[in-house]
This record gives structure tokens, C-alpha cells and sequence, in this order.
């Protein structure tokens, strides 16, 4: 199966790699660690929201061809919440 990822999933992700040449350049310009680590957590926080909007769509995908195909979707359910569990 082929994965659509949208423009809006990759300007968000973007968006995070914008925040992490950020957190780059208050190591090199030699700022605190609460800075730091605050945005830090902003990125781990996007990243988070990324790959829960990623297996939101791709399950919702996935679900529906199931569905066509008259298979078990409960499966599809156990692997994203595996794949959710397994990214924190």
C-alpha cells in the first residue's frame, strides 16, 4: 500500500526541523540549559503530535480498505496503538 502524506503533515514536520536548528543555536551561542531543554520539549512535544496525526490518518486509511476487502479491522486497531506505545 502506498502512503499519502499530506502538505500539512510536511510543513509541521518543517516546522520542527526549523525548532531543532532553534535549540542548535542556543547551544552555540552558549544559552542555558532551561532554555535549551524547554524547547526541547517543545520539539519532543510536535514530534509527539506528528506521529500521533500520522498513525491517525494511515489507520483511518488502512481501515476503510479493510473494510472494502471485508477483513478484520481490530488488528489494524492493536498495531497502531502498539506503534503509538512503541514511539514514547
Amino acid at each position: 500500500m502506498e502512503y499519502n502524506y499530506t502538505d500539512e503533515m510536511k510543513t509541521r514536520l518543517r516546522k520542527i526541523e526549523g525548532q531543532v536548528r532553534g535549540v542548535l543555536r542556543l547551544m552555540e551561542e552558549g544559552k542555558s540549559c532551561k532554555d535549551v531543554v524547554s524547547q526541547l520539549s517543545a520539539v519532543r512535544n510536535a514530534s509527539d503530535k506528528a506521529i500521533a496525526q500520522i498513525v491517525a490518518e494511515n489507520l483511518q486509511q488502512c481501515i476503510l480498505e479493510e473494510q472494502r476487502a471485508g477483513g478484520d479491522t481490530g488488528k489494524l486497531v492493536q498495531q497502531a496503538v502498539e506503534l503509538l506505545v512503541k514511539s514514547r
